[in-house]
């Protein structure tokens, strides 16, 4: 008796560890994820057995109750975070549920150019896979009320690349934009040079903003910055293009004319009205804002498009009307105000 009993045991015993060897064989074993891997969102009030259900039925988990079980056992079940993860090809049902757990879900990006306006930036953003759209406009009374006490938000974003999961909003991103423009404007202007004709850093924002859409060679930033610091503290009018172009917003269809210049209405019009405009006219990177409080020393108060993308830089009215009869009056045939692109 005692023999066969020592049989059944024995028996028991070997199915009990071929078991936990074939479980232990399993949850070490690749899931049926495609080479490509593949996009799992985990939504608000999934659980483990939600989301083993939707696994079971693409066809990617096998096993769906052993699955849910050891992710009670081992108290998963209440740490599973939010968000979109990829599972990549030779995932097992171990790292599937320790990524659950992680957050380490997928990243996108979204790169705000130098120079952009609000408003493109806001399109941008909206536009980007994954985005909750929550704004209206670039006036939003929500990104007024992040600016404050600024009453424009014009300018008063970094231009940078953002990461963001799915879900995020177009604000969450701005928010974040705003932030790094407040400690990079705040850190630049710490090491501004003296007597610049600014009362406060956001005319350096300004100023940075007007560097930025004047020219998109990194050499000629401080340059320009140093020109029109000159023409301030000259009591002269900064007389720049993107300005009116600004204040012209939707009006503008791509050619300025003399009646543009001679709009007094425009407030932006700096070839009527003396001093800064009354904002900024883009999103300035932080090399304009370090060109607009530490401008290049010297003489020269004009410049002109030389048409390959750089500028010929004048102390006088002479020297500049006739650097204006050379390069503006007899355009080259390529012709072109932005510099060359790496791509063309």
């Amino acid at each position: 008796m005692l023999r066969y009993l020592s049989i059944i045991v024995a028996g028991i015993l070997l199915m009990l560890l071929l078991t936990l060897g074939w479980l232990d064989a399993w949850w070490e074993s690749p899931l049926e994820i495609p080479e490509e891997g593949l996009i799992v969102y985990v939504e608000p009030g999934d659980s483990l057995s939600r989301l083993s259900r939707r696994l079971a039925k693409a066809e990617v988990l096998q096993h769906e109750r052993l699955f849910k079980w050891a992710g009670r056992i081992l108290g998963a079940d209440s740490r599973i975070r939010l968000g979109e993860y990829r599972l990549d090809a030779g995932i097992t049902p171990a790292s599937l549920l320790a990524l659950l757990q992680s957050g380490d879900t997928v990243r996108y990006l979204v790169t705000l150019p130098e120079g952009i306006t609000l408003s493109n930036a806001l399109q941008l953003i909206q536009s980007s896979e994954g985005i909750k759209p929550l704004l209206s406009d670039a006036q939003d009374p929500r990104l007024l009320e992040l600016v404050a006490p600024a009453k424009l938000t014009e300018g008063y974003f970094l231009p940078e690349t953002y990461q963001y999961e799915r879900g995020d909003s177009d604000f969450d991103i701005l928010f974040e934009a705003h932030r790094m423009m407040e400690e990079t404007l705040a850190e630049v202007w710490m090491q501004r040079q003296s007597g610049l004709p600014y009362g406060d850093a956001y005319d350096a924002l300004i100023m940075a903003s007007i560097i930025e859409k004047e020219t998109g060679l990194a050499r000629e930033r401080s340059a320009i910055g140093g020109v029109f610091v000159r023409r301030l503290q000259n009591g002269m009018r900064l007389q720049t293009d993107p300005t009116v172009i600004y204040g012209l917003g939707a009006a503008f269809e791509g050619n300025l004319q003399r009646k543009h210049l001679s709009d007094e209405g425009n407030a932006y019009n700096s070839y009527r009205h003396k001093g800064l405009p009354p904002g900024p006219i883009a999103l300035p990177g932080k090399a304009a804002l370090v060109a607009a409080v530490n401008p290049e020393a010297g003489d020269a108060l004009y410049f002109v498009a030389r048409g390959d993308g750089s500028h010929q830089f004048s102390a006088t009215l002479k020297e500049h009307e006739a650097a204006v009869r050379q390069f503006q009056l007899s355009r080259r045939a390529d012709y072109r105000s932005a510099p060359k692109s790496k791509n063309q």
